[in-house]
């Protein structure tokens, strides 16, 4: 209850009865985002306390530590009139997109998926394109009667390492969990399996323009694209060791991480195989998932260099934006809106979803309309 009775039949409201610092503290210790919601429902005095005091975009950051990065959150609408009021005051607009946001990252509705959209690059690859990074994202380790995986460079060294990097399917997903699966080379003597020592996985975004980081079809496996100097890894998974098994290996991350940006870096620290015929070490990767969930479209960022700063964008309703309102865009609409509706446009087979599929739920996990195109704009 907000008020309680004292003797002369006078009601205190609680906030005032314990004082602001000790509510702070009291409030502080929700870890439920639907307990905030309930608490700034009680009255409009404890609204305000709740907005003015961030404890929305405090628990996102608790939840998520990489929450933190955001430079500043704005609400994005299609009539500019309501983008202007939503961003008239800031602690209101951002406890709009905190409040939104908490509640997306406490969110069990939407199960864990793979959520790998399509290769970057690896850091070496043996035979191209027989042994390229592509196959690791095929589920079978056969494909059309033929071996499937990704398989290193030979090297001497057993501790040398090796990387694949993937685009994720959004640019702001919820990460689990990794899978890998070692490579049986049942084609050897012995069936002999490349597995790595150990892996880890970094989580960030790209520094690239737009379109540069595209998976590049020779030799060298976009080598250049993938260089660590191009990207901001804004976390780092500890050591998994790897079993020399040839299944489908599961690494769990200590707790779920906001990946903003949208790329995934899977090292693998060293080999423990060696191939008879050269007597070099290698690593072979016949599957690869990273599993979690999408909070597209409802959120996007905006990161650039070199300003060094980003923008977390909550769109409300996206969810249910239909193709007519993206193909057919009002000139009135904010530029905000323009702007989400020129990237969105850039997704494949836009035309087939157009005609047979209807409402549009943008990268959404359940859907398959073939992921985006590789001019997508992942700022």
């Amino acid at each position: 209850m907000e008020g309680m009775e004292v003797e002369d039949g006078a009601r205190w409201d609680f906030l005032d009865w314990v004082g602001h610092d000790t509510s702070s503290c009291i409030f502080k210790l929700l870890d439920d985002p639907a307990d905030l919601a309930r608490a700034a429902a009680v009255s409009s005095a404890w609204r305000r306390f709740v907005i003015d005091n961030q404890f929305c975009k405090a628990l996102c950051h608790r939840m998520c530590p990489e929450v933190a990065t955001f430079t500043r959150a704005v609400v994005v609408t299609r009539s500019p009139e309501s983008t202007r009021h939503a961003d008239s005051r800031a602690r209101d607009r951002d406890h709009a997109v905190y409040s939104y946001l908490a509640g997306a990252l406490a969110s069990a509705a939407k199960p864990s998926v793979d959520c790998i959209l399509r290769c970057i690059g690896a850091s070496s690859t043996d035979n191209f394109p027989e042994e390229t990074i592509d196959n690791t994202l095929e589920p079978s380790d056969r494909v059309r009667h033929r071996a499937s995986y990704w398989s290193s460079g030979g090297h001497d060294d057993p501790d040398a390492p090796e990387s694949l990097m993937y685009r994720l399917n959004s640019d702001l997903c919820i990460v689990d969990e990794f899978r890998l699966q070692p490579f049986k080379a049942y084609f050897q003597p012995g069936d002999p399996i490349y597995s790595a020592k150990a892996v880890r996985i970094r989580l960030g975004h790209s520094k690239l323009a737009p379109g540069a980081e595209s998976f590049v079809t020779d030799g060298n496996e976009n080598l250049g694209a993938i260089a660590d100097e191009n990207y901001m890894w804004m976390y780092t998974s500890p050591e998994f060791p790897m079993l020399q098994e040839n299944v489908l290996q599961t690494f769990k991350l200590p707790r779920p991480v906001l990946c903003i940006g949208g790329v995934v870096k899977i090292e693998l620290l060293g080999r423990l195989q060696k191939q008879a015929t050269d007597q070099k070490y290698y690593i072979c990767v016949s599957h690869a998932q990273v599993l979690g969930r999408s909070l597209s479209p409802e959120f996007m960022v905006d990161i650039s260099y070199p300003a060094d700063y980003s923008i977390l964008k909550y769109l409300p309703g996206a969810s249910n934006v239909r193709v007519e309102d993206i193909l057919n865009g009002d000139p009135k609409d904010s530029t905000e809106w323009h702007s989400l509706v020129t990237r969105y446009r850039q997704m494949r087979h836009m035309a087939m979803v157009d005609m047979l599929l209807g409402p549009v739920h943008f990268m959404d996990e359940d859907d398959d309309m073939g992921g985006v195109t590789d001019d997508d704009v992942y700022m």
